[in-house]
């Protein structure tokens, strides 16, 4: 569980706090900084970023109140929508590098770096997030808690940005007040800087996580991949 003190600059909190090139299936054992193919639209599925979008332009509210992207940000501004079969929330990205000790994530490349995960890995073991695309939800609190609205680790997630389409896990939780983050992997998987003090997006990325979804075990990106096609495909009316 992420519990670092979020006391970064203006500069650093607009950007440093969440993917990856493809990597084999199983990303728990897959060493990072090895040179992969990068995924493309045909990697992630037949539904394109824009028909992902077209779902959720309109927001039916479920969290009791809103979220700040950053500590630093003066005003809470974003909502937690609900559809009957997903959740999602449009924000920032910043990048989670805690986790399984990597040459991408470690306490010298990321000062905020946590040696654990909220979820594990099906060996016990913290969540690679230099390997693993996976999504941080806030902690639960009075303004939502993500498991009741059927969401848990290993819960199927599609991230927007640009026109990129990108499949993984919810991996980790996050400071009660804040949204907005996601691994290492996830970052670079989408064309965003991942680095962990100075990359991330400002604004721009769309969260969707699937209801009922639970992927085991939760470090097989290639599960993740397939049920998040086929999730997306009966989200836009294509199944």
């Amino acid at each position: 569980m992420r519990t670092r003190m979020l006391a970064l600059t203006s500069a650093v909190c607009g950007a440093a706090l969440l993917g990856a090139a493809a990597l084999p299936a199983s990303a728990s054992g897959s060493p990072s900084g090895s040179a992969q193919e990068p995924e493309t639209d045909a990697d992630a599925g037949v539904v394109t970023a824009a028909e992902l979008l077209a779902e959720v332009r309109a927001c039916s509210r479920i969290s009791k109140g809103r979220y700040r992207t950053d500590s630093g940000s003066a005003k809470a501004t974003v909502p937690v929508c609900g559809t009957r079969d997903a959740v999602f929330w449009k924000a920032d990205m910043d990048i989670d590098c805690d986790g399984r000790k990597t040459r991408a994530c470690n306490r010298k490349t990321d000062p905020y770096f946590l040696p654990e995960t909220a979820f594990q890995s099906s060996r016990g073991e913290p969540l690679d997030s230099a390997a693993l695309p996976h999504v941080v939800v806030p902690g639960p609190s009075k303004v939502w808690d993500y498991r009741k609205s059927g969401l848990t680790g290993g819960s199927v997630v599609a991230v927007v940005y640009r026109d990129r389409v990108r499949y993984g896990v919810i991996g980790d939780t996050g400071p009660t007040g804040i949204i907005g983050e996601a691994s290492y992997a996830m970052a670079k998987a989408l064309g965003i800087d991942p680095d962990p003090s100075t990359g991330g997006a400002e604004s721009g990325v769309t969260y969707i996580a699937f209801k009922n979804s639970r992927i085991s075990p939760i470090e097989s990106r290639a599960r993740a991949q397939s049920r998040g096609a086929a999730l997306a495909r009966e989200f836009v009316g294509r199944s």
